[in-house]
């Protein structure tokens, strides 16, 4: 899986190794179906503060196409944490909706013979 990270704030990009590692372990056992994830980070409001850290993840897939997912938070790393536990949640949920209709489609047509 390739995994690309972009961000204009400098203690956003210290994060860039912990963020490759991070999606490669979220998506550890999705990752046949993700062959590229694009993190961007940014800060909000800038130099304000509050809670303005926003995480957009993006996954490219085979199957189900591009899928974008964003969470605001506190830092950095919630809202990383946040952004890949939702956008894991939903791959999950489409690939077993597609499993499912697979499933059934069988057997349906194995109860017809």
């Amino acid at each position: 899986m390739q995994v690309l990270f972009k961000s204009r704030h400098p203690q956003a990009t210290e994060l860039r190794d912990l963020t490759e590692r991070r999606v490669r372990f979220v998506l550890r056992r999705l990752s046949w179906l993700v062959p590229r994830a694009e993190v961007q980070m940014s800060d909000v409001n800038g130099p304000r503060g509050g809670i303005d850290k926003r995480c957009q993840v993006e996954l490219r897939t085979d199957g189900v196409g591009s899928m974008v997912v964003a969470c605001v938070a506190n830092d950095w790393r919630t809202a990383l944490d946040n952004a890949l536990a939702r956008a894991a949640r939903f791959l999950m949920r489409v690939w077993r909706r597609g499993s499912d209709t697979r499933r059934m489609r069988q057997r349906f047509v194995s109860h017809e013979r």
